[in-house]
């Protein structure tokens, strides 16, 4: 399989797998001060998501832009072009840009992951790790989230979310929930990897209890099953061939995962599951 494309080579990365314990009022009537912004929607600029074949060129003629500013808006460099699946502002940042990307690993306690013996789960915590990485919100604003993964794979997550970050890629969130997107209450559109539960409807467990699959923006890549839909907020995405954000691509977005070694359940036949990358296809 082709590897992914140098993007943004000049974007500051630093990686640390290292494993750590857990004004006065105015004389006269002042101006009306603009409304501020409520949402983060209402302060974000407007965006584009990048099609198969699309280029800084292409798409800088179809909005009427200069490629200059479509670059410097987006931090892409010359020669680089945008990944499928990657998502473009239109217009400059309000906040000045991204804050480059960083990442570093941390042991867990059993507090952190919930641990409860009288499940026995698979995995003991001492063999799971919290990768953090800088990711980029729906809104274009990058944020340190978090996702327990085993301790084998740590690295490769690393790697993953990298180029899902150099892509421009948006996840809706990651943990820390409460820090990073507040205004949200589904806990079921996180990015996530452990968690300790069998496969829906049977014994087995999940590739999840072992830290070994992660769960990537699951309402814009739900798994399907027949008529059986999860999460039910997915149903609008069904029709894979749309480019909208949040969603994961064969040529774009899944080649962080499946470049790094992981395998794809978008491509089951007994089930659908483009959420889902894990290291046994299971």
């Amino acid at each position: 399989m082709k590897r992914l494309p140098a993007l943004f080579s000049a974007l500051a990365l630093t990686v640390t797998p290292v494993l750590a314990p857990a004004a006065p009022a105015a004389a006269t009537a002042p101006a009306l001060a603009p409304v501020a912004a409520t949402t983060p929607a209402q302060a974000a600029p407007a965006y584009h998501v990048v099609r198969p074949g699309e280029t800084i060129k292409s798409i800088a003629a179809r909005f009427g832009l200069r490629r200059r500013d479509l670059r410097a808006w987006n931090g892409i460099i010359k020669p680089n072009q945008p990944s499928p699946d990657g998502v473009l502002n239109l217009a400059k940042p309000a906040g000045g840009g991204l804050s480059g990307w960083r990442s570093s690993i941390e042991t867990v306690t059993p507090g952190v992951v919930n641990w409860d013996p009288a499940k026995k789960c698979p995995v003991p915590p001492a063999d799971l790790r919290k990768v953090w990485v800088t990711y980029i919100d729906f809104y274009g604003v990058s944020h340190q989230g978090s996702i327990v993964v085993h301790r084998t794979i740590a690295t490769r997550t690393q790697r993953a979310f990298q180029a899902l970050y150099r892509m421009r890629f948006r996840i809706q969130g990651m943990s820390p929930m409460t820090l990073n997107a507040p205004y949200i209450s589904d806990m079921g559109a996180v990015t996530s990897g452990y968690n300790c539960r069998a496969v829906n409807g049977s014994k087995t467990w999940s590739q999840h209890a072992y830290g070994k699959a992660i769960d990537v923006n699951p309402v814009q890549n739900p798994m399907v099953r027949g008529t059986y839909i999860d999460p039910t907020d997915g149903t609008s995405f069904l029709r894979r061939g749309a480019y909208r954000r949040g969603m994961m691509h064969a040529a774009g977005a899944v080649r962080a995962f499946t470049d790094n070694g992981f395998y794809w359940g978008g491509r089951w036949r007994s089930l659908r599951d483009d959420m889902h990358f894990s290291m046994n296809n299971r």
